[in-house]
């Protein structure tokens, strides 16, 4: 997901490569697009899941479910046997098919995934289940692609840190949201088993830019969003400086999972 752009705002073309420029993409909030400053935060909040668990796809069959600009999928290209990706809407997949020639990419519909029983070892679902409408149906979806004891990897933020205190998501694109234990739970009753749960947290670096942006940098931006204000050029600049490195993806235990920003479950086909 990205900081949401409220409606009546400027939805800005933007390119793969950074270019503000005539593309089949637009930045609106729904998903986050790299190369550009002011969503460069959400964009490595996202990108680091992936450089942390591609490890586990390589030489592996990958489904991604719900690829959006398409940059994850081609990360993990970058190691797996062979990279299949799924995105409901028509703009992305031609987008991913342009700018992504190493991922197949399929137009489909997550609740009734494209490919065949038992056809790829890995499915990687990162930002995208919070979209879904029947959250159930696609888990289990992705058990019927999946082989035998293929595993399931899920990213999402976790509702206590993004919607502290609300029953509706704040971001306008989300139609639920979940805690830990009700991923878990999610993905158990879909016949999954070993969930192995992980946070995403802010870094020392990221920590200090929360503290000199009023205790978050996450409300220093959506405040601005919501307000349609300028930012100040040291939140330009310390959004712009944002990188990978400055996540923590830490295993449930090590510390309070309820705590973190976004959830990270791997679980096992059962």
């Amino acid at each position: 997901m990205s900081a949401f752009v409220p409606d009546g705002s400027t939805r800005i073309a933007a390119s793969a490569d950074g270019g503000a420029v005539d593309s089949v993409l637009t930045l609106t909030g729904e998903r986050t697009i790299p190369g550009l400053d002011i969503e460069n935060y959400w964009f490595r909040r996202h990108e680091v899941v992936y450089e942390r668990l591609a490890p586990r796809c390589a030489g592996r069959d990958v489904l991604e479910a719900g690829c959006g600009e398409g940059y994850g999928a081609d990360l993990i290209a970058g190691v797996a046997n062979r990279v299949v990706a799924v995105d409901y809407d028509e703009s992305a997949v031609a987008h991913v098919r342009s700018r992504y020639p190493r991922v197949e990419v399929l137009q489909g519909n997550l609740a009734e995934l494209p490919l065949p029983d038992a056809s790829v070892d890995v499915v990687v679902n990162f930002q995208v289940i919070e979209h879904l409408w029947d959250q159930g149906q696609f888990v289990r979806e992705c058990a019927r692609v999946l082989r035998p004891c293929g595993l399931l990897m899920i990213s999402t933020p976790n509702r206590i840190t993004f919607s502290p205190g609300r029953d509706t998501p704040i971001n306008p694109f989300h139609t639920r949201e979940l805690n830990a234990d009700e991923l878990a739970e999610l993905l158990v009753d879909s016949g999954f088993r070993d969930v192995s749960m992980n946070g995403l947290f802010h870094g020392p670096r990221l920590l200090e830019m929360d503290a000199r942006h009023g205790g978050s940098i996450i409300d220093a931006q959506i405040a601005r969003a919501v307000a349609d204000a300028p930012w100040s050029p040291q939140l330009v600049a310390d959004v712009a400086a944002v990188t990978t490195s400055d996540f923590d993806l830490v295993e449930r235990g090590v510390r309070d999972i309820d705590a973190s920003l976004d959830l990270v479950a791997i679980a096992v086909r059962g």
